[in-house]
């Protein structure tokens, strides 16, 4: 996509580039003198969220939470997306590699505005979206756990596929919150801007709702995988006590059997016309004698 210039007025010129090319980049550091630098982190996939400062140049780079679903959770790539934002005098740059809703909103603002808008007001837009966007994410991920949650306790299902999706969900919330973090010292950076104090506040106690919420969601995520093991313990301890039941029953009846099965002439009982019936009837009460030995017991 092209270089494109958002916005214009006395005061302000933004300028948007979608998945830039080392031409773009090139334009980009001829017109507005940017470090050759700092435009290629904008193109790392990976890289973590920072503020630079050179010269008249402030530079922020942000992660916005991204709604794709991804296979491998290995890296902030796979759950997140960055945005570069250059502050040049009275141009703010934005350069990221995909569609972005923190961009797409932002430009709506804008454009319904009457007054001039200053850069650092923009980047302060864009920045409330990307961090509003780690709040939805919180919240979908939340939904996702107390259904698992409901699953798990109050329907049969199967075992090896919530394991997963709890794994899966516990890489998600360690990676939004690993982004979350690193990105303290870029929301505080903020300050260095001519922001209002209130503007500043807000962007901060929004940075903070999200790191606690998905602190507190590590936390849930990581106790409810501990009861769904000693869960899945406890049932497997059941099915082993009911198996140990039925071997306290049959164990003596098998002695006998195997007494009564052993090809001996001798045998006092072998040639009894009632032989076979005492010693059903011995197994019988063996049998009764242990049930109302375990009942007593409370086994």
């Amino acid at each position: 996509m092209p270089i494109d210039t958002i916005y214009r007025d006395s005061q302000c010129e933004w300028v948007d580039v979608e998945a830039p090319t080392a031409e773009d980049l090139k334009f980009l550091h001829e017109r507005y003198e940017i470090n050759n630098l700092l435009l290629e982190d904008t193109m790392d996939p990976n890289h973590l969220p920072k503020y630079e400062e050179d010269g008249n140049i402030k530079f922020y780079l942000l992660r916005e939470s991204t709604e794709l679903e991804r296979k491998n959770l290995n890296t902030i790539s796979d759950i997140s997306t960055k945005i570069g934002i250059f502050l040049v005098d009275n141009t703010i740059i934005t350069i990221h590699r995909m569609k972005t809703r923190s961009i797409t909103e932002t430009k709506k603002q804008v454009s319904s505005m009457q007054a001039d808008i200053p850069p650092s007001k923009i980047a302060l837009a864009i920045a409330l979206l990307i961090m509003k966007s780690f709040d939805d994410e919180s919240i979908s991920l939340m939904e996702t756990m107390d259904n698992i949650e409901n699953e798990i306790f109050l329907k049969n299902t199967n075992h090896t596929n919530q394991i997963r999706r709890l794994y899966k969900l516990k890489r998600k919330s360690g990676l939004n919150s690993r982004v979350l973090t690193i990105s303290t010292d870029a929301v505080d950076k903020f300050k260095l801007l001519n922001l209002q104090d209130s503007e500043i506040v807000d962007l901060k106690d929004k940075h903070k709702d999200v790191v606690a919420d998905f602190d507190h969601l590590n936390i849930q995520i990581t106790n409810l995988i501990s009861m769904f093991l000693a869960l899945s313990d406890q049932k497997a301890n059941q099915v082993m006590k009911v198996l140990a039941i039925y071997s306290v029953y049959f164990l003596p009846i098998t002695f006998i059997a195997g007494v009564y099965g052993m090809n001996f002439d001798n045998m006092p009982e072998l040639h009894h016309k009632y032989g076979y019936f005492i010693t059903l009837g011995i197994m019988a009460l063996v049998v009764i004698c242990t049930f109302i030995y375990a009942r007593r017991k409370q086994w």
